[in-house]
């Protein structure tokens, strides 16, 4: 019984050598080669060229996120047409009609949410 357990055991063990040695080898490349000391210039925010005039933790507007969920969904949606492009001749009219209910179903999405004024930065 013990014998089916070997190879689990051998390779925990070569997992946790092969760890502790990165783990030390990166400790010892600080010792070895240390970073050189950045100039303030390095170190000061840099934003487009000129000093930032806002907090960085400050919140963003609800339409950001909205648009970035927006490009989510129908990068989604080119992401399943080429499949569907490629396998087209296999799968026949139902695939044709399925992807035809897909379509559908995105445009309604995207009337609604048009609607809705989701698009629009005032």
């Amino acid at each position: 019984m013990l014998h089916n357990y070997l190879p689990v055991l051998v390779f925990i063990s070569v997992a946790v050598i092969i760890s502790l040695v990165l783990l030390a080898l990166g400790l010892a490349s600080d010792f070895l080669f240390p970073r050189k000391k950045n100039d303030p210039e390095k170190l000061s925010p840099y934003e487009c060229g000129f000093e930032p005039f806002e907090d960085a933790r400050m919140k963003f507007d609800v339409r950001y996120y909205l648009v970035a969920i927006l490009f989510i969904i129908f990068d989604l949606e080119i992401a399943f047409l080429f499949p569907w492009a490629v396998s087209l001749e296999n799968i026949g009219l139902f695939g044709l009609l399925s992807m035809g209910v897909f379509l559908a179903v995105l445009v309604v999405g995207f009337i609604y949410e048009w609607k809705k004024g989701a698009l629009e930065w005032d």
